[in-house]
Parts: C-alpha cells; structure tokens; sequence
C-alpha cells in the first residue's frame, strides 16, 4: 500500500506540487482518495468527465505496479461526494412526484456514476421503480410508478 500512496503522490505532484492527496480508505481491493487543490476544475473537468479519466488511468497505472485488481475511487475537493449528495436529493424529490401524481418522470442524460446513484437512493421504494433508458451517451434515468 505505501508504494500505491508514493505513486499516487509522485503522479499528482508532477501536476501541481501544492495538490494535497488524502487516503481515506484502504479496504481491500478498494482505494480511495481525495486531492485538495486550489483550481479543481482543471482535473474535474466539463461534468467530472477528466475525473473520470484521470481515475481510470490511475486504476491502469496501478494495478501494472501491484498486479492484483484494485477499486480506485477518487475525487477531487469532493466534487462526487456533493455531487453524489445533490442526486440523491433530486432522486427522492423525482420519486415524490412521481408517486404523487403518478406522472413519469425522465432525468437527462447521465454517467453511469450518476445513474446509479439515483438506483440505489430509490432501490428500497416500493411505490416506484427505476429504470435506464437510452444508448451511450444518451442514456438516462426513469423512475414510473410500479
């Protein structure tokens, strides 16, 4: 795990040597980390789509060194937790509506991140269900009464 934290650590600082990397979690075969850094939009990028890549990278370089899988889960100045948080709150407020008014209810396109996050806020309702629609970048959210 420490030659994990040292090239984790070595990789960022060649980004920006001010970017504080913190490890909170080093379950098995999963990894998490949190950089603190001043400009987050520059590794975020548009809707965490850079996050996302910089993440599977990481996975790659990683797993090359240890040679076992390994989960890497990473944010950035906690941009998926808010982000995370956010949904979770327009899933329960969605499945409200529908249940109320008994009205379909689509979200836009969304990451497969951000889909399963509203599953799993909705999965113990029984009044609605979810499901994913679409292809590719085009796919989304429906949550419908049962």
């Amino acid at each position: 795990m420490e030659e994990i934290k040292k090239t984790i650590k070595d990789i960022f600082y060649f980004v920006d040597p001010d970017i504080k990397v913190d490890f909170q979690s080093e379950e098995k075969g999963v990894f998490c980390i949190n950089l603190k850094m001043k400009d987050p939009q520059v590794l975020i990028g548009e809707k965490g789509q850079t996050l996302l890549e910089i993440e599977r990278l990481l996975k790659i370089v990683v797993r090359k060194k240890i040679k076992e899988p390994l989960f890497i889960n990473l944010d950035i100045n906690d941009y998926k937790k808010r982000k995370a948080d956010y949904l979770k709150e327009l899933a329960l407020e969605a499945a409200e509506e529908v249940s109320l008014t008994g009205t379909e209810k689509k979200f836009p396109p969304m990451s497969a991140f951000e889909r399963r996050i509203i599953h799993i806020t909705l999965v113990e309702r029984n009044d609605i269900v979810t499901e994913s629609i679409g292809e590719e970048e085009e796919r989304r959210v429906l949550i419908k009464k049962k």
